[in-house]
């Protein structure tokens, strides 16, 4: 098996990681996903990992809450995540580190462009933690805006669903499944793929999406190395 990405830019939701229990961390399902980020390293794919929190806490959560407070808690969220992701990786020999858009130097690194970039070409797997830093922005859009910022060929997109549908395929048994589908149809079709300015991001900066299901971890292999799953947004 060959890659056909260079470096790539892996997205996986917080509610992923809770696995069957619905609420914080199954360590299988992590070791699981590391076991796959590290056949991809030893490929010589440069990996870099955005995670979102909603297995701890999502924005929403708190409805009486001022928003900007409960986003920050969110962030935190996807800091105990990335530590989680990265204690597994390194339990299987991966070096990897952590990056986080908000300063907190006793326990990961701050995020510096520069300093991804060397770890990658290092063949390090780096983790981005705390979403843009920036209230009011989902971690889909971090995940566009890293993408962009590291020159990221792909990013995929790990999701509970395993392909984009023109409805919800678990309300509707008749959705449609798309193999490849444009930027501006999923924003038309409000499709939710990602949120309008992660899509949008990506439609500037040419990123393409490759969207699958995580229940078969192996699928990360399988879009790295061109093999049809999911959806291509392009």
């Amino acid at each position: 098996m060959q890659p056909i990405y260079k470096r790539v830019l892996l997205k996986i939701s917080g509610e992923a990681l809770a696995g069957d229990n619905g609420f914080g961390l199954d360590f299988n399902v992590i070791s699981s996903i590391g076991k796959q980020v590290k056949i991809c390293v030893s490929m010589g794919v440069q990996v870099a990992i955005v995670v979102g929190g909603g297995n701890f806490w999502r924005g929403r959560t708190g409805e009486n809450m001022d928003r900007t407070r409960a986003d920050h808690m969110g962030m935190l969220a996807t800091a105990i995540n990335s530590l989680a992701i990265a204690d597994s990786l390194e339990s299987l020999g991966v070096q990897a580190r952590v990056q986080t858009a908000i300063d907190m130097r006793q326990i990961a690194e701050p995020y510096i462009r520069g300093r991804a970039e060397r770890h990658l070409d290092k063949g390090r797997v780096v983790i981005f933690g705390c979403g843009t830093g920036n209230p009011y922005f989902s971690t889909d859009t971090a995940a566009a805006l890293r993408a962009a910022e590291i020159g990221a060929d792909v990013i995929l997109l790990a999701k509970k669903v395993d392909a984009v549908y023109d409805s919800d395929p678990n309300i509707n048994p008749d959705a449609k499944k798309f193999d490849t589908i444009s930027y501006i149809d999923v924003l038309n079709r409000g499709l939710g793929v990602m949120d309008s300015t992660a899509t949008s991001l990506c439609m500037d900066n040419q990123i393409p999406i490759h969207v699958f299901g995580l229940q078969q971890p192996e699928n990360i292999v399988k879009a790295i190395t061109g093999e049809t799953i999911g959806t291509l947004v392009k």
